[in-house]
């Protein structure tokens, strides 16, 4: 289980952290899923050297501050070990702050939940402020993907799939993702799933995070 017994001082949590000329957003600890495979799950909330163990909910004046200068990297990515839609309103801010003070690419990695979870669809507002949105599709079945990803609302699969083509309609550009290596996943079919949903794919490899 997740190792949450570390409590770092406010002024010492990582809230923004740089990968391959990237800027990751670590918004939240809270996530709808709890994916076997996560590094929290094995007892470690470190992503390439990024301690991302968070112990409160940043603001956006927190997150912005961190942030800086946003024209200075080729993405700002809402990415941490948590799911950044939980935090709607937040990202939603923080990324109309980024917009206006120039940054050139917003991307969100997301489990594809939102409208699950907030029982709207929200993608409209995503819409609004992000460039592109990369989903984790994890299996080409239900079966495969609950064993995965534990989610903790049920419906979670469909309810995906549905996020992704809810986003394609309201023209965000959209990656799905599966892991290489997970045991049942078939690459393949994955990749076929995400083309009849107008979508891109990429082939995540197990273990290697970040």
């Amino acid at each position: 289980m997740a190792q949450r017994s570390r409590r770092r001082p406010r002024a010492e949590a990582t809230l923004a952290y740089e990968l391959h000329g990237n800027l990751y957003l670590n918004i939240t600890y809270h996530c709808t899923l709890r994916c076997a495979f996560c590094p929290k799950f094995q007892g470690t909330w470190t992503v390439q050297g990024h301690d991302l163990l968070l112990t409160f909910e940043p603001t956006a004046e927190e997150v912005l501050e961190a942030v800086g200068a946003p024209a200075r990297y080729e993405e700002v990515v809402f990415c941490g070990l948590g799911e950044p839609t939980l935090r709607l309103d937040t990202l939603l801010s923080v990324a109309r702050e980024l917009k206006i003070h120039g940054a050139r690419h917003l991307r969100l990695n997301t489990d594809g939940l939102a409208n699950l979870v907030h029982g709207r669809d929200v993608t409209p507002d995503l819409a609004s402020v992000l460039d592109s949105v990369s989903v984790s599709m994890t299996a080409a079945d239900e079966a495969t993907y609950n064993r995965h990803t534990r989610p903790k609302r049920a419906g979670a699969y469909p309810a995906m799939l549905d996020f992704v083509r809810a986003a394609r309609h309201q023209g965000i550009d959209v990656t799905m993702t599966a892991i290489h290596g997970l045991d049942g996943v078939d690459i393949a079919a994955c990749e076929r799933i995400a083309a009849s949903l107008d979508a891109g794919f990429r082939r995540r490899e197990l273990d290697v995070v970040g």
